[in-house]
């Protein structure tokens, strides 16, 4: 069991995934803020021991939330936090400076100013690195430095870490009075069959961490991270807590069972009969082009076949999964189990996401898929915040 010596808030908190994975490194959640109160119930369920507070963090006042914590300025380890990403997304239909979500930045900031915390972490989308021609990366680099931290971001892929799925986030860390260690970013664990599809340099310097030769060259499958649940058939939901299919059959299943009395948030969504009907053509790995072209929505049947090769997607079992959305709809990607007749479930999407079994989302089944999708997956937070502790040790 990890010691959580180490004191940490957590801003725009969401359902907590990047607290989930700090807590796993050693860090102690004693705050939390989050504006949407279903979002906000999760967390507190699953980290009761934090003061979370539902609430928009312009209204909130740094300075007393410290007092009230009965901390001193610099006392406080880490402040973490995931500034809403929409506005800045590479698949956001508008990315504009204009975007009132952008400026949330300046309130992660003003937290930074009000606690002075030993270590700074901010996560964020790849698009944030191109936005604005780097304008507001380098915007929030030049704020670091003026309130006293040496910072530096990298682009790190999830998968590279045991996560099972194609996703990057954009990870900015920073250390009070302090030049960052060359090292200071997590090296990767595993080799992954992934690819980056956005900017990768910035100011010249490539920013995206690869593995090295000595990584493992087994990442983490699909069948590995789900295997073990129950079968389900499209629109069942069964019991609330159900029992699991079988006993772990490998490291990923057991890490991510440990402390769980059982399967939960385990229900699947309702198919359409005619996506029912796609389903039957669509072998594993495969997408809409298995479809028969009569059977196609209007909008698809005259697109090219190289297109939109993730929508009506059945994943591969011994593959990665595609990016876990906010809605795992599958006309927008390959969320169609591999042999089971039905999409993913919340908890197939937070094992993919790399969640454990005991944390549990509240809400309907929409607002749970919405936690999970926009969560940071654990493991990846975890290796992010292993490495920010190390610095820590060394700077005391």
């Amino acid at each position: 069991m990890v010691s959580n010596t180490l004191t940490m808030l957590d801003l725009f908190a969401g359902a907590g995934g990047l607290s989930e994975g700090l807590s796993e490194a050693g860090f102690h959640s004693l705050f939390a803020s989050e504006i949407v109160p279903v979002y906000a119930e999760t967390y507190k369920k699953n980290h009761p021991s934090a003061k979370v507070l539902t609430a928009d963090i312009r209204t909130l006042d740094a300075e007393q939330i410290r007092e009230e914590l009965r901390l001193q300025k610099g006392e406080l380890d880490l402040l973490a936090g995931g500034p809403p990403c929409q506005g800045f997304s590479i698949n956001a239909p508008v990315r504009s400076v204009l975007d009132q979500r952008n400026h949330l930045f300046k309130e992660y900031l003003r937290f930074v100013d009000a606690f002075q915390p030993r270590a700074v972490l901010i996560e964020n989308v790849p698009g944030l690195v191109s936005f604005e021609h780097g304008a507001t990366l380098h915007a929030i680099l030049d704020s670091l430095a003026e309130l006293g931290y040496g910072a530096d971001v990298r682009i790190l892929g999830a998968a590279y870490y045991g996560v099972p799925q194609m996703r990057w986030r954009t990870i900015i860390i920073g250390v009070r009075g302090a030049e960052l260690p060359t090292m200071v970013f997590p090296e990767p664990i595993y080799h992954a069959p992934i690819r980056p599809n956005f900017t990768t340099t910035f100011d010249g310097q490539v920013l995206v961490k690869y593995p090295s030769e000595l990584a493992s060259s087994r990442f983490t499958t699909v069948q590995e991270a789900i295997g073990d649940l129950p079968p389900l058939k499209a629109g069942e939901k069964g019991a609330n807590v159900k029992e699991y299919l079988c006993a772990p059959v490998c490291d990923y299943q057991r890490r991510l069972r440990i402390g769980s009395s059982g399967v939960y948030n385990h229900e699947a969504p309702k198919l359409s009969k005619i996506n029912l009907e796609r389903l039957k053509y669509i072998k594993p790995g495969g997408n809409w082009t298995d479809i028969p072209d009569d059977m196609l929505p209007k909008g698809m049947q005259l697109a090219r076949k190289s297109d939109h090769t993730k929508r009506y997607g059945r994943v591969e079992p011994n593959g990665l999964a595609s990016t876990i959305l906010t809605k795992c709809d599958p006309h927008w990607g390959a969320f169609f189990h591999y042999e089971q007749e039905r999409s993913f479930t919340v908890r197939e999407a937070a094992r993919i996401q790399s969640f454990p079994d005991h944390y549990i989302f509240t809400g309907s089944q929409a607002e749970q898929f919405a936690q999970v999708g926009n969560a940071v997956p654990p493991l990846l937070a975890e290796a992010v915040g292993l490495a920010i502790k190390s610095i820590l040790q060394e700077v005391k």
